[in-house]
């Protein structure tokens, strides 16, 4: 009998095996192909209306370095730490009797492909029973596709020596100043391989690569009891090791650890009803929940409910206003190194770009292929995920973004047509009630904007709004060369809890009259 040590190495040799294809190969390694063959076989012996089989491989990687003063002594004290995870294995879905069945196994053979699928269509006979309507699938068209995401070097092949005296440097420049406490530097990676076959003849390897990665410095003040933080947070994309370079740590070190300390000393905002320039390092999160979520057909329909609850936008707004007319968002899975962008989604529908609200006007919610027909549509939107082969596909967030304005509008011309008004950048804590509708958010940095003019930095600011009333304030938006799309990488949904990355992109964007309050 195999130790798990020498299960464990046996595992990842035969995995790196199954996926070596190279990334040149326009079809799926043979081998993944007889693999799926056989659970695809067998579910159609016994009677299986649809069948797909998942084979995956999933791997991160952590890297992090933090560097503190040591009060006692005023030493730099540097702390790194690194974490890998990786799993190999595959799933099983089945229709039978117009039910889902689902089963996985992290043991990669023909016999346990066999004995899984079994399982899966006795889940399924077990769930025809209490199912209430048969499943009803929007039809796909069968593809046989290996697609990768674009890059240059593969993350996991760069020494972890390298990575580490990278993040060195950053948080050295960031402690410079003694005046600053802590200086904190992170690498984070994730791949995906990952293939795909269904009884409907698609058969689809991808590899999905994300990288991204941040820097942040403390400063504080003992005599008040006071501290503030300041963080860079580059784009985060789907992409390898060459765009770490990309993401300019080590020139935005100097930046943070200057604004940190005039963090530190910035005045409260005055609360009150303010004009918001919230620019795409922070609007990324208030789009993400209150239009990315929000969006989401299963939460609309009330199947979220348990867990971060459902929506206000509800099948009845469908083509009726719920933002001002400036306002039009896509779903996307296309966007060139979006975090959710992939050439397929988990039910083998090819991705897409999509409209959410068209100038105002609620126009598609996010969709699978089981879900298309419950609001009239007879094609899935291409959301559907799930988080490793051990976890059933459901409908996930897709890039979200709010498109730009015209050519012409710039930054400047939105921060003159403010008289009193916050500038706000980054992320900071939030809270947005169980229908999306009522929220507070804070965020990393603050500016005041007084008679058109951009002034000094403030603190403790967060605002608070309806989401209808919110989008309805929107009336500026920057143009396209204002763009940029941020992401987030730790989505959380379902129970059990499955993990999603996703991309939202915007241009700077300005909000009338919105309360605005003096928060910690």
């Amino acid at each position: 009998m195999l130790s798990r040590r020498a299960f464990i190495g046996s595992s990842a040799l035969y995995a790196a095996h199954l996926f070596g294809a190279p990334a040149t190969s326009p079809k799926p390694t043979p081998d993944l192909e007889k693999l799926a063959a056989v659970g695809l076989r067998e579910a159609k012996k016994l009677k299986a209306t649809y069948c797909d089989v998942r084979i995956g491989r999933y791997r991160t990687q952590n890297v992090m370095l933090r560097a503190t003063t040591e009060r006692s002594t005023g030493k730099t004290l540097e702390v790194p730490v690194i974490s890998e995870d990786s799993s190999f294995g595959f799933g099983v879905r089945v229709i039978v009797n117009g039910a889902w069945g689902f089963a996985s196994s992290p043991i990669v053979t023909q016999e346990e492909i066999v004995r899984i699928t079994g399982e899966a269509v006795t889940i399924a006979k077990a769930n025809a029973t209490i199912q209430p309507r048969p499943v009803q699938l929007a039809p796909v068209k069968a593809y046989r596709d290996h697609w990768v995401s674009p890059h240059e070097r593969d993350p996991f092949e760069v020494p972890v020596a390298e990575k580490v005296e990278l993040l060195h440097n950053v948080v050295s420049e960031i402690k410079k100043s003694k005046r600053v406490f802590g200086g904190n530097a992170n690498l984070n990676f994730r791949s995906e391989d990952k293939y795909f076959a269904s009884s409907e003849g698609s058969s689809i390897q991808q590899l999905v690569l994300q990288t991204f990665g941040g820097a942040s410095a403390t400063a504080v003040d003992f005599q008040k009891g006071l501290s503030r933080q300041r963080s860079y947070q580059p784009t985060q994309v789907s992409a390898g090791y060459e765009y770490v370079a990309k993401m300019n740590l080590m020139e935005n070190a100097e930046r943070i650890r200057e604004e940190v300390l005039e963090h530190l000393a910035a005045p409260a905002v005055t609360p009150g009803k303010k004009d918001l320039l919230l620019m795409p390092s922070h609007l990324m999160l208030t789009i993400h929940e209150s239009v990315g979520h929000p969006t989401e057909l299963d939460r609309a329909l009330g199947y979220e409910a348990n867990y971060a609850g459902t929506s206000y936008i509800t099948p009845d707004k469908m083509g009726k206003r719920i933002a001002s007319d400036l306002v039009t968002f896509y779903g996307d899975k296309i966007y060139p190194q979006g975090l959710a962008t992939c050439g397929y989604d988990d039910d083998g529908v090819k991705t897409t770009k999509f409209p959410i609200i068209e100038n105002g006007i609620f126009k598609h919610y996010q969709t699978t292929r089981d879900q298309a027909h419950l609001v009239g549509e007879n094609e899935s939107r291409g959301c559907s995920y799930a988080d490793s082969w051990a976890t059933v596909t459901f409908q996930r967030m897709p890039n979200v973004w709010l498109a730009p304005g015209k050519p012409e509008v710039t930054l400047d011309d939105l921060v003159s047509g403010i008289d009193d008004g916050v500038m706000i950048e980054g992320r900071g804590s939030y809270s947005i009630d169980q229908q999306r509708y009522n929220f507070q958010f804070g965020g990393d940095a603050f500016w005041e904007i007084k008679g058109g003019k951009k002034r000094g930095m403030l603190s403790r600011v967060s605002y608070q709004a309806r989401t209808p009333d919110f989008w309805q304030a929107c009336d500026g938006i920057a143009g396209p060369s204002y763009w940029q799309q941020f992401g987030t990488s730790g989505d959380a949904k379902g129970e059990p809890t499955q993990i999603n990355a996703m991309s939202h992109g915007c241009a700077p964007s300005r909000f009338r009259q919105i309360d605005t309050i003096v928060t910690d």
